[in-house]
């Protein structure tokens, strides 16, 4: 069971048609982590996948209760258990990769190519 610092229980949800882990409170969307799914064209047949997050964000009223960081956290735990490999073009992502060196072998740098394709997806 997650809880977030009030001590009140979370859950973390993938919404794959909508590309994007959510977490609740009570039933209640408190914020999201939206990614979109890349084939880098250099990559070798059978290369994974790279999960690309580019946007995270916890609506105000459920500010500073550390729901941020149980989302990406478990975001990323996903994407690890999915075989895939992690850009974080978003800010929260890219710092809580820097932090966590343990994600070293599945990180991969938001190059400018990979932007420009983003950029395309948004």
């Amino acid at each position: 069971m997650l809880t977030d610092k009030t001590g009140a229980q979370v859950v973390v949800t993938e919404q794959p048609t909508e590309r994007l882990y959510e977490i609740s409170v009570a039933d209640t969307r408190a914020g999201l982590t939206a990614y979109r799914d890349h084939r880098n064209p250099d990559a070798a047949d059978g290369d994974p996948i790279e999960r690309v997050f580019f946007h995270t964000e916890v609506a105000e009223e459920f500010g500073g209760r550390g729901l941020a960081s149980i989302l990406v956290a478990e975001a990323v735990a996903a994407t690890r258990a999915a075989g895939l490999l992690i850009v974080g073009v978003c800010p929260l992502v890219a710092a809580f990769l820097d932090k966590h060196p343990e994600y070293d072998d599945i990180r991969r740098p938001a190059t400018p190519g990979l932007q420009s394709w983003l950029e395309t997806q948004l």
